[in-house]
């Protein structure tokens, strides 16, 4: 085995990930979300060394991922009944709990909090390898292989030419499925609050907890909300200025700039655009799921260009759309004004 490889996985490379986890080595993982940074959680300074790899700030707790059959409780204090209700429905899948944390486990993960983040993965591959680290018991610190604040990785390559010697090993599952991150509720207050919009909406989360939508929105984050994952101002940003725009004002202004200037939008590119102009208009499908799963290959794709700007087409109002436009938002947090 080649160490610092791209590989398409087999039972012995899964094996051989397994291997280098468990010796406090980071591997590249995909997930049906986006490809995580994985360590073995129970390894306080592989931990740390994926905050250096990142450049994440210590204080910025990351999710344990557990295999299908793994016990909560080895890493939770506490499993409530919203909780378990919530795992029933949708686990393995894009949801995350945050968990009163077992006292002495995973601090690093938690970054000193006592909360602790979990999700169950629904990938093959990371199933797999979750399946026979410690005995299918371990838990894996993966958050997204990529430069803190930067796009989240959806392909192997992506991790690679970001994370470069940091990870020993890249697992290439192909394109993820789902594309945005997993969305996390808080399940370790009272009543549970959506704290990250993601792969699973309010609607299919209420169905579960018999509640409103509504009831489940984030409250204002305060000294007494747990600090997750992607919750900054500013996240999930291409190197190039990114602009939030109305479908007009890129129709009329777009052609005199379309030397310099990317769009990302859930439609073609105008009639009469020239040949050599078309490469900087990428069109992405107009469901929100579809949108999401090509988002971020899409922003890496016209990052790569060298423009001037990236304008993003302002997308609709529904609640359908609400995790995509918040990446969006935090993608163009300080690139001036904008929609969202």
């Amino acid at each position: 085995m080649i160490h610092h490889a791209v590989v398409a996985p087999g039972p012995r490379d899964v094996l051989e990930a397994v291997r280098l986890l468990e010796a406090g080595r980071l591997v590249g993982l995909p997930t049906e979300t986006v490809y995580g940074l994985a360590a073995d959680a129970a390894n306080d300074a592989a931990v740390r060394a994926i905050y250096a790899a990142k450049g994440r700030p210590a204080d910025h707790p990351v999710i344990v991922h557990l295999h299908r059959r793994a016990d909560p409780l080895r890493w939770a204090a506490a499993l409530p009944p919203a909780a378990r209700a919530l795992i029933e429905a949708f686990w393995p899948g894009p949801l995350t709990l945050v968990l009163p944390r077992r006292a002495g486990v995973a601090e690093v993960c938690a970054a000193g909090q006592d909360t602790i983040a979990l999700r169950c993965p629904d990938h093959p591959v990371a199933q797999a390898v979750l399946e026979h680290l410690h005995g299918g018991q371990g838990g894996l610190a993966a958050p997204s292989a990529n430069r803190f604040g930067r796009i989240s990785p959806t392909r192997a390559e992506h991790v690679r030419a970001e994370l470069g010697e940091a990870v020993a090993l890249v697992l290439d599952g192909g394109d993820c499925a789902i594309g945005i991150e997993s969305t996390i509720i808080d399940c370790s207050a009272d009543e549970p609050r959506i704290l990250r919009p993601g792969g699973l909406s309010a609607a299919d989360l209420a169905r579960v907890l018999g509640v409103d939508p509504q009831r489940l929105e984030p409250l204002e984050h305060g000294p007494a909300a747990p600090r997750v994952p992607g919750a900054l101002a500013a996240h999930y940003a291409p190197r190039t200025a990114l602009r939030l725009r109305d479908a007009a004002d890129i129709d009329a202004e777009w052609p005199a700039q379309a030397a310099r200037v990317g769009v990302l939008a859930p439609r073609g590119a105008p009639a009469g655009t020239p040949p050599e102009a078309r490469m900087h208009w990428l069109a992405l499908p107009d469901t929100p799921r579809g949108f999401a799963q090509g988002l971020y290959a899409a922003l890496r794709a016209l990052d790569a260009q060298g423009l001037r700007e990236i304008w993003v087409q302002g997308l609709p109002p529904q609640r359908a759309w609400e995790a995509v436009r918040d990446r969006l938002r935090r993608a163009a947090h300080g690139a001036g004004p904008g929609i969202a």
